[in-house]
């Protein structure tokens, strides 16, 4: 899929699709009325004699109007341009895709890009919009089906038009930029919805190092089970012990400003299968487990998109990847295990083993001396049950840092909802064996896992995101969502150009 922009004249225009906007005064802009013109008035008298009233989402198709070089022409209300807001602009690029796509449109032409939204008047914003929702129109995942699959419908080459060539040079820039950011979506859409004996923890660490090819500002190593015991990440491995697939510590550090420049670092959980170990969870849903590798996969999707981008900014990124199965070596309720910190961690529940091998990878970013952290894990079911499908819970030590990623998230559309992290809650993982437990009970539970993550983070500016309700869609249609992608780019290309 290609993207273009043109100020070309809509009457000169050959196209599969010209898609035109007109807002409930039927106002016609100074090409639209040329082209009525062109076409003897066709779009006027059509309009008026069917009663047409520009509302938001109301179509009008004409084919092979006469005069007119496109093949189609799909007219779109926005309604009161007044009050063509952000959420009102998605609904409308949503209904073109939607049209677009069910006439089987492979190349069309849209006039947007000139349209003021409310409020926020961000140009950033509409070709963000523009680009994903096209990205997620062509994305499909067959891969792992063996019988032939009927080639579903593909966008090829989308052209935006606009009355000037005055922002032709920001357009085409912001469409580099969300393109590279959807590239990193699909591949963290990939990645989760690969069956769990297809993605592993060495799956993963081979698809890093294919990222590693495609950026000379990018390292990648991987550490093998051997040297984490020697680093004395106990904790990570006492996950790893039930499970005859061995784990991988992923480190890709990314170089793109000066060496001096404090990184931001980035650690996803890779738990490529969770079966909830000793602690084994129920049968029915288990199959859903394979996304319990989503923050890996989101994290990689970032490491993805700074290879296309190569923003100036350095990044780290550490994904610790392994499986969590009840093997006769697995750790059971009761076991105590020794972090890398040093701290010793009671293990209440093997089912809470996210947060053990995050704690030992929160451990080892110190040697970055990050700028800031950021963990993200499909940690908690109450996160799920607090916030749903639509907010990512975000916790942090730092609140100004907080604020910072919620102001990410909602700029990129994917967005989060900060809980607090008080010193009332540690009193639940206080242990009569060990410095901490691993769990603390029925209530609070996303915030008390993310107090056991504080407990390694004390050293730097940290915050955690719990993506458990947002990282993929369940039941029937279920299938990875791709986030957080969206909102830690955001979060990343700000902080390269200085924008917080």
């Amino acid at each position: 899929m290609i993207f273009f922009v043109k100020d070309t004249a809509l009457n000169t225009l050959k196209t599969d699709l010209l898609v035109l906007t007109v807002d409930s005064k039927i106002t016609f802009k100074p090409k639209m009325k040329i082209f009525n013109s062109q076409t003897n008035g066709l779009l006027k008298k059509t309009i008026a004699r069917d009663n047409f009233k520009g509302e938001l989402g109301e179509t009008m198709f004409f084919s092979h109007l006469p005069g007119a070089p496109a093949e189609r022409v799909l007219l779109v209300g926005i309604g009161d341009q007044k009050k063509l807001t952000s959420k009102a602009f998605m609904k409308l690029i949503s209904t073109i895709v939607k049209q677009a796509s069910g006439h089987k449109i492979e190349n069309l032409a849209l006039d947007v890009v000139d349209l003021a939204i409310a409020v926020s008047r961000d140009m950033s914003e509409k070709i963000g919009m523009i680009v994903s929702s096209f990205y997620e129109s062509n994305y499909n995942f067959n891969e792992q089906k063996n019988h032939e699959v009927k080639a579903s419908h593909q966008f090829k080459k989308i052209t935006l038009l606009t009355e000037s060539k005055s922002n032709f040079s920001e357009i085409k820039n912001l469409i580099k930029r969300f393109s590279g950011i959807n590239q990193g979506v699909n591949l963290a859409k990939n990645l989760a919805n690969r069956s769990a004996n297809v993605c592993t923890p060495r799956h993963l660490a081979s698809e890093a190092r294919k990222i590693g090819k495609k950026s000379d500002k990018l390292t990648i190593k991987v550490i093998e089970e051997k040297e984490m015991l020697q680093l004395g990440m106990g904790s990570f491995l006492a996950v790893a012990k039930g499970s005859t697939e061995p784990a991988k510590f992923i480190i890709a550090n990314y170089k793109g400003a000066n060496k001096n420049k404090k990184p931001v670092v980035l650690i996803g959980k890779g738990v490529t299968f969770d079966s909830g170990g000793i602690s084994l969870k129920p049968g029915a849903g288990m199959d859903e487990m394979k996304y319990d590798m989503g923050g890996a996969a989101s994290v990689l999707g970032c490491v993805e998109a700074l290879a296309v981008l190569e923003p100036k900014i350095n990044v780290v990124a550490l994904i610790p990847a392994t499986e969590n199965m009840p093997d006769g070596k697995a750790i059971k309720p009761g076991d105590i295990v020794k972090s890398m910190s040093g701290k010793t961690i009671e293990i209440l529940n093997t089912d809470a083993e996210g947060r053990l091998i995050l704690c030992d990878a929160l451990t080892y970013c110190s040697r970055f001396n990050p700028d800031c952290v950021i963990d993200v894990a499909t940690l908690t079911g109450a996160c799920v049950v607090a916030l749903g499908k639509h907010a990512t819970g975000l916790l942090s030590n730092h609140d100004d840092f907080a604020d910072e990623i919620l102001k990410a998230g909602e700029k990129a559309h994917d967005r989060a909802w900060q809980l607090p992290l008080w010193d009332e809650y540690r009193a639940q993982l206080n242990s009569p064996f060990a410095d901490i437990a691993n769990v603390g009970g029925r209530f609070a539970g996303t915030i008390t896992a993310a107090i056991f993550l504080s407990a390694f983070a004390e050293n730097y500016k940290w915050a955690h995101l719990d993506i458990a309700g947002t990282a993929w869609h369940s039941g029937a249609l279920k299938g990875a969502t791709g986030r957080p992608v969206p909102l830690l780019m955001e979060f990343l290309l700000r902080r390269a150009t200085g924008s917080k």
